[in-house]
């Protein structure tokens, strides 16, 4: 059944009970100053902090801020000590590189005195021979110094020395001086070796000595 009742006018510039469930309610209080506004007021995040002094304030994260003049010292401290550093270093390397000239020095001294040593029974059989060749036939002394000089080589080419005798060989610029040319007999014998004039040497693969010969060439040059 419908309910037909007005609500009068009254009722409605005053306020009327709202008619609910648990009972008759008083309507909501009128527009005004919120409590929770004020609320808001009171934490407000723009306002000052209660000290202002630099020294006791910190950075962003909770890292204390260093002052200009502690990081001054900071950064002086550090320089000086790389500079140190820096002095102990470059004198252990000068100590490093005479340490190293020393020991190639004597190690260059031990090497020539094992190729001494190699040849001294050599060098005193050349010493007896030149004190009784006078005495000796020709043909005795011909077969000494031919000994001798084959004890002589077999020390140095045991200790590393190589003869370079190239001809017939392909010549070679960077073994070989070539002091004059001549015409091949043959092309297949162009910029050949025709002569040795002297005898070239190298000492443990390095070359002491290049061999001066004599070259075959169509063009007049080797």
């Amino acid at each position: 059944m419908r309910d037909r009742r007005r609500v009068s006018g009254d009722g409605r510039r005053g306020g009327s009970s709202i008619n609910t469930p648990g009972g008759m309610s008083q309507a909501a209080a009128t527009a005004g100053p919120s409590a929770d506004g004020a609320d808001l007021a009171s934490t407000d995040m723009s306002t000052e902090p209660s000290s202002r002094d630099d020294a006791t304030q910190e950075a962003f994260g909770g890292l204390p801020v260093e002052l200009d003049s502690e990081a001054i010292k900071r950064l002086g401290g550090e320089l000086e000590a790389a500079r140190d550093q820096h002095l102990r270093l470059a004198a252990e390397f000068d100590n490093y590189r005479k340490r190293v000239a020393r020991e190639r020095g004597e190690l260059t001294d031990r090497a020539q005195s094992s190729l001494v040593s190699r040849i001294l029974d050599a060098l005193g059989d050349m010493d007896r021979l030149t004190g009784t060749m006078s005495e000796m036939p020709v043909e005795s002394l011909r077969q000494a110094v031919a000994l001798v000089d084959r004890k002589f080589w077999k020390e140095l080419e045991g200790a590393g020395l190589e003869r370079i005798d190239p001809v017939g060989a392909a010549f070679d610029p960077s073994q070989h001086e070539a002091v004059s040319v001549i015409p091949p007999p043959s092309p297949d014998m162009d910029h050949q070796v025709s002569a040795t004039f002297q005898i070239g040497y190298r000492f443990k693969g390095s070359l002491v000595r290049p061999a001066q010969v004599q070259v075959y060439s169509e063009q007049g040059q080797a």
